[in-house]
């Protein structure tokens, strides 16, 4: 059993309430299915377009709240964002078959908490629940691998930054660092400095982590 769920089972009594807006019903069938037998969410609420969900969130008040994309009278990108501003409580789950880069990183920030697709495995739709339901954001493993892919590829790094992350990675302290590339100390400061910036982390550890992730080690 995943992590997140185990956290969720444990610490939890109560049920993680769900409402499902998608406009197939052979998919809120499944998604009811799934949900059901395990014993950890249970469905509130159903609805197959932006009219039915808006009628339904008057009425009832969920934790998660998974959230089609294509719906026939409204683009659940538009949508999203108009829920979260209402009903700010509510973690929004996005359920599509969208891979698109562009179609992802909006919808993230337009306050949607996880992103899933709709081929997911029924663990990983479960995880996906308890880990917004928890306050935490949740990429399916196809839609982290993108981002991650196209992360990595928008992040040149020049060729003394690239010699730097190489010597922090083998464990050399800023003096050491200074020595070999010889340049002074407050300088392999800055640009250790610039370097985490440039990849979006805040210590050693995650430098070296997502520059694995990234290709760059």
């Amino acid at each position: 059993m995943n992590t997140e769920i185990i956290q969720h089972t444990t610490l939890n009594t109560q049920p993680i309430k769900v409402a499902v807006v998608e406009d197939h019903q052979i998919v809120i069938d499944g998604l009811e299915k799934i949900i059901t037998e395990s014993d950890i969410a249970c469905i509130i609420g159903k609805a197959c377009n932006a009219a039915g969900c808006w009628k339904m969130l008057s009425a009832i008040q969920p934790d998660v709240l998974l959230l089609d994309i294509g719906l026939p009278d409204a683009n659940g990108m538009d949508l999203c964002p108009q829920i979260k501003a209402k009903y700010p409580e509510i973690k929004i789950l996005m359920l599509t078959c969208y891979t698109e880069y562009a179609v992802i990183s909006h919808i993230l920030k337009n306050g949607a908490s996880g992103y899933i697709l709709k081929s997911a495995m029924s663990d990983e739709i479960i995880e996906g629940i308890c880990a917004v339901a928890s306050g935490k954001q949740f990429l399916c493993e196809e839609v982290n691998r993108l981002l991650k892919k196209e992360y990595a590829n928008r992040i040149e790094l020049t060729r003394r930054e690239h010699e730097l992350l190489q010597l922090i990675i083998v464990g050399n302290s800023n003096s050491e660092i200074a020595d070999k590339m010889c340049l002074g100390y407050e300088t392999i400061k800055s640009y250790r400095k610039n370097l985490f910036q440039k990849m979006c982390v805040h210590n050693t550890t995650q430098l070296i982590k997502a520059s694995i992730d990234m290709k760059l080690a």
